[in-house]
């Protein structure tokens, strides 16, 4: 009886990468606050698929370097080994990774060091006019597919126009959503909406991050959902998404989950809503076999 020969996959592909540090952005501080020290974190995402022929991905998991946030080191491995394409964002310029893959197994392997500059919100930050706004930010006002501010309106004015404007509006809305809306894993899809979990009262994290923009937007505030790498104890590790709202000039970010403390997320990429911020676009049918967005802190070694 004849056997086969069992075809050896290549090596997997390495790219290691590490840009010069940057200086420090300008913070916006609480009155008599002083920032936070920096702080490092290692990033460790692994994403397995099993592929029933060859496919087209567009991911999103290498750590945006810029804001208040720098890629000391990064490293990308590929199984099996396959060119890849990194490009930025000509606007929010965090980066994609654009590949086709082969049929099988395949594996995506992300590892970063970052340091991240945690912030003091100034919570006596103001609303800015409309006719104030920068014209990069004028597209965060407007309904997208996930966050129908048009169709929540009236329920965001009932709810919040009476608050006063600025700072203390926002927290407001994100301290309702984390009172009203239960975390629940499983009750959203790919699909739901804001609209969807206003009715529903509950959803994850990305579905109480689109209902923060969705609120935020319908007052004239613009809004954008966030994505990045945090630690939480439930449920098994995943992508984190939060919300930033523009106000007194700056992206502030807010977490109606409370889940993780922002200050710790290391961010992947902003946009309008979920389409925009998918870690995984995939362009045919693939099964996912695992995935684990690990985080951790590098704590300073003694002496």
């Amino acid at each position: 009886m004849t056997t086969a020969a069992k075809k050896k996959r290549p090596p997997p592909s390495r790219i290691e990468v590490a840009e010069p540090a940057k200086p420090p952005r300008s913070r916006a501080n609480g009155v008599g606050a002083a920032p936070p020290p920096a702080r490092r974190f290692k990033i460790d995402c692994t994403l397995g698929y099993q592929l029933a022929q060859s496919t087209s991905f567009l991911f999103q998991i290498h750590a945006q370097h810029g804001r208040d946030q720098q890629v000391l080191a990064e490293a990308l491995t590929l199984d099996p080994s396959i060119p890849s394409h990194v490009f930025p964002d000509p606007l929010e310029h965090h980066r994609f990774l654009r590949l086709q893959a082969p049929a099988g197994a395949f594996t995506v392997h992300y590892a970063a060091t970052v340091l991240v500059e945690p912030r003091v919100w100034n919570t006596a930050a103001a609303e800015v006019p409309v006719s104030e706004l920068p014209d990069s930010v004028l597209h965060h006002l407007m309904p997208t597919r996930y966050c129908e501010s048009d169709l929540l309106g009236n329920a965001a004015f009932k709810m919040f126009g009476q608050h006063p404007p600025g700072y203390q509006r926002v927290q407001a809305i994100s301290d309702w959503i984390h009172d009203n809306v239960d975390y629940k894993v499983g009750s959203s899809t790919a699909t739901t909406t804001a609209a969807d979990v206003f009715r529903n009262r509950a959803g994850v994290c990305r579905d109480f991050a689109h209902l923060g923009v969705t609120f935020c937007r319908a007052l004239n505030i613009p809004a954008r959902l966030v994505v990045g790498y945090a630690k939480f104890q439930e449920p098994p590790p995943d992508f984190h998404a939060v919300f930033e709202a523009y106000l007194g000039g700056e992206w502030m970010l807010f977490d109606p989950t409370r889940m993780s403390p922002v200050e710790d997320l290391v961010r992947i990429a902003a946009g309008r809503d979920a389409k925009d911020v998918a870690f995984s676009t995939i362009f045919g049918p693939v099964q996912m076999l695992n995935m684990a967005p690990l985080i951790e802190e590098e704590k300073p070694s003694a002496g």
